[in-house]
Formats: C-alpha cells, sequence, structure tokens
C-alpha cells in the first residue's frame, strides 16, 4: 500500500469566510495556526492561554502554533521562555508548568505541560520508553482524497523540510537517496486505520511510530 497523503487547501484570502476567519496573533495568515512574527512576550502568553484546549490534575493540553520553538538561544522567544508568565496567567501561583511532550517549531499541534515535578518526570520516561520500544502513543485522524486499498496498515515514508511561502513545511520525499538521508531527510513509519469512507474520501485513524524529528 503506497502512502495515503492527506490534502490541505489553502483558503483563498480575498475570500473570508465569516465566522472562521480569526484575528489576533494567530489570525489572519495565509496558514492557519501559523505564528505571527514580531509578537511581544506578552502577546505571545496571551496567545497560548487562549490555546489552552483542556486542564485535569496537574496538567495542561495547549494547542502550540507552528512557528514557536520550544527551547533556544537564551534571550529568544520560545515556549519554555514563556512558562513562568504562563503559569501565573493560569492561576497556578507559584507551581510552574514543565514541558512533558512538544512538537518542534515547524509542527502545530498539542503541547502537554506539567505543574507538578514528579509526574513530569514520569510521563517523559514513559515517552522515551514507547518511542525507543515503537509504540504509538499518540492517535490522529485525518480525511484523505481517495480511499486506501486495504482497511489497515503501514505508511512508510520520508519527509523534509521545504520553504514554501515564507513557511517550512514537511513536504513528501519519494525514493529518498543516502545523500538525501544525510542532508536531513527524515524516514517515518505510522500505522493506519480506515474509519469510515464516502464520496471518494476516507476518514482515517493514524498512529506514528516514529516520526521526523
Amino acid at each position: 500500500v503506497g502512502p495515503v497523503v492527506p490534502e490541505f487547501s489553502r483558503r483563498n484570502q480575498n475570500q473570508p469566510r465569516g465566522s472562521r476567519q480569526r484575528s489576533g496573533p494567530l489570525g489572519d495568515q495565509p496558514f492557519p495556526g501559523l505564528l505571527s512574527k514580531n509578537l511581544s512576550r506578552e502577546e505571545l502568553v496571551d496567545a497560548l492561554r487562549t490555546a489552552v484546549v483542556d486542564r485535569k490534575g496537574p496538567l495542561v493540553t495547549l494547542n502550540k502554533p507552528q512557528g514557536l520553538p520550544v527551547t533556544g538561544k537564551p534571550g529568544e522567544l520560545t515556549l519554555l521562555s514563556v512558562l513562568p508568565e504562563l503559569s501565573q496567567s493560569l492561576g497556578l501561583g507559584d507551581r510552574e508548568l514543565q514541558v512533558v511532550r512538544a512538537s518542534g517549531k515547524e509542527t502545530s499541534g498539542l503541547v502537554l505541560l506539567s505543574s507538578c515535578p514528579q509526574m513530569t518526570s514520569r510521563l517523559q520516561k514513559f515517552f522515551i520508553h514507547a518511542r525507543r520500544a515503537q509504540r504509538p502513543t499518540a492517535t490522529y485522524c485525518a480525511v484523505t482524497n481517495g480511499i486506501p486499498a486495504t482497511s489497515e496498515g503501514k505508511i512508510q515514508t520520508a519527509l523534509k523540510l521545504e520553504h514554501i511561502d515564507g513557511v517550512n513545511l514537511s513536504v513528501l520525499v519519494k525514493a529518498p537517496s543516502r545523500k538525501d538521508i544525510l542532508e536531513g531527510v527524515k524516514k517515518t513509519l505510522s500505522h493506519f486505520r480506515v474509519l469510515a469512507t464516502g464520496s471518494g474520501c476516507a476518514l482515517v485513524q493514524l498512529q506514528p511510530l516514529t516520526g521526523p524529528g
């Protein structure tokens, strides 16, 4: 089975979609969820606070925008650098948030934070062991243009970062050479299962076993 790649279309910037149009630090951009440049520290904290999608006990989950690095050089605006202010903004007092799991700068998606050092350590060890054993720790759903030939299987492919319209995006690399691998192309492996089909499309459950990072 060849790789089934979800298709994403860019919204026509000249045709706003009413209530779906957003404004603010993460809105009014060609790629939804892309972090605006030149944000102040206060604006970034506010954007991350509004990006929180779940809170349970000491755990906080937020939707990190693309373009925000987790760590960086001293003085650079990163997720880690604003965690003290974000903790205060969320009313955690002296219980400062720590990063349990987060995607890289070029990727948007859920970030798991914890205000409990013991839980942070236990969860980090769990993710490390699961990655080494190639056990899935996350499940995604995607709508594909086309229906996979089989209802379940594995997708083995390679990805690289490519600069498109001012944004670094992960793109598919077919039959990567040894030179490609040396230049940063990453091989990935994911398990997929078709959940539903209709009108030439499929709802597919995806569980990455390895990642591009």
